[in-house]
């Protein structure tokens, strides 16, 4: 876990990170032209896929939990979810909270874990599991090396994409994953974001539990 942050650029960014948690989103809805290629997710070639993996300390997503999901998956050891209901009548929180055809439903934050950024869970309405996920990232702005592949979450067949996001603050591009799988009650995307790459890549531990664990509820 990483103990440093580049001070001179994060004031900006935690002051957009901590808007962004209030309100319960990130992204825009204006749409991209991203390169899309049909290869490998580079989260193989990570610290998660290299066996440095997360234990669950919990599960998400059944009755009762933070977080009621037509799935579940196991929660990493201090990152902190909370259900999130976007205001439609409110402008902001629907932008924030809403990114192509998904709407935010769930936040799990890293932060009490040691990191900056979150895991969200997105719902999709009924269709397949790719036309959502392609619909989730095309919304997104400034989006590049698009790569989706079809693969397995537990035992259940999902849809799994990197792709990288140019950030302005930073001045540099930074590392995203999401899979998504089909449900009775609509299309679940599970999302990880982060600071910066480093940051992502130290948190994919925590996607990578979620991923492996998926179950159908």
């Amino acid at each position: 876990m990483r103990h440093h942050i580049r001070v001179r650029a994060l004031a900006p960014v935690l002051a957009a990170v901590t808007a962004v948690g209030v309100l319960g989103g990130c992204g825009t809805e204006k749409a991209s032209t991203p390169e899309v290629k049909e290869a490998p997710a580079a989260a193989e070639a990570t610290t998660a896929a290299k066996g440095k993996g997360a234990k669950a300390a919990a599960s998400l997503g059944g009755p009762g939990t933070a977080c009621v999901l037509p799935v579940s998956f196991g929660l990493a050891a201090d990152w902190k979810p909370k259900a999130v209901k976007v205001d439609e009548n409110d402008e902001l929180a629907a932008a924030l909270g809403k990114q192509g055809p998904a709407t935010m439903v769930c936040e799990i934050d890293a932060k009490p874990a040691g990191n900056i950024g979150y895991m969200r869970v997105w719902t999709a309405p009924g269709g397949s599991a790719r036309t959502a996920l392609e619909g989730f990232v095309k919304a997104e702005e400034n989006t590049s090396k698009v790569s989706y592949k079809e693969t397995k979450a537990g035992a259940l067949p999902v849809v799994e994409v990197t792709y990288s996001i140019y950030n302005k603050i930073m001045e540099e591009s930074k590392e995203e994953s999401a899979f998504a799988v089909s449900t009775p009650k609509g299309t679940v995307i599970v999302h990880l974001g982060g600071l910066d790459s480093e940051e992502h890549r130290e948190m994919l531990p925590a996607y990578e539990l979620a991923r492996s664990s998926l179950k159908a509820l």
